[in-house]
């Protein structure tokens, strides 16, 4: 994925809290992350910091909805320009997914690590992730003609090949039994 601040704009502090707390979450674990190294890396002040998010909760919440966009926003785009040079539908997502996987600042499914570290302090993280997965499902519905039970089906597919993704297994590989998975979907549900 492409990085958050690419504007040469004057970046507020509430935004550079922000990024700071979406590459270090992303990078190292939420629960791993300290208020006070967001901080330092923001180069923000503690009064700063708390006057724009008052818990770390709000900073969690606030991260997840900034990274839903940034990530849908990559998503949509990126599959989009796939598909313009790749037809065929699932190579199109495979070859988005491909790049996202590649990327050495790949970690995974932000929604999915934060469900799994903080869903028991903090209930609405899975809220988060349910609507960042019917996100998802959305938008590969406003391009495939899936009935919704196939759709679910390939949505649960993709979290797989993310978390085989994210534990290192080969790129390639993953992609291809991703592939052979989501030829079975669409072809059942037509």
């Amino acid at each position: 994925m492409k990085k958050e601040n690419s504007n040469p704009r004057a970046v507020s502090a509430k935004e550079k809290i922000l990024t700071s707390a979406h590459t270090l979450f992303y990078r190292h674990g939420i629960r791993a992350t300290g208020i006070d190294k967001i901080i330092e890396q923001a180069g923000v002040t503690k009064v700063t910091f708390y006057r724009h998010f008052s818990s770390k909760n709000l900073l969690i919440l606030a991260y997840l909805d900034y990274r839903h966009t940034l990530w849908m926003d990559w998503f949509s785009n990126t599959l989009k320009q796939n598909e313009v040079t790749t037809p065929d539908p699932v190579e199109a997502l495979l070859s988005t997914l491909c790049l996202w996987w590649a990327d050495p600042e790949f970690r995974g499914c932000a929604f999915l690590n934060a469900t799994a570290e903080m869903s028991e302090v903090l209930p609405e993280v899975e809220q988060l992730t349910r609507d960042h997965k019917a996100a998802v499902a959305a938008e590969l519905a406003s391009r495939w003609s899936l009935d919704d039970s196939a759709l679910a089906a390939v949505v649960m597919a993709l979290d797989g090949a993310i978390m085989h993704a994210q534990m290192g297994y080969p790129v390639d590989r993953v992609a291809g039994q991703l592939r052979q998975m989501l030829t079975a979907l669409m072809g059942s549900s037509r």
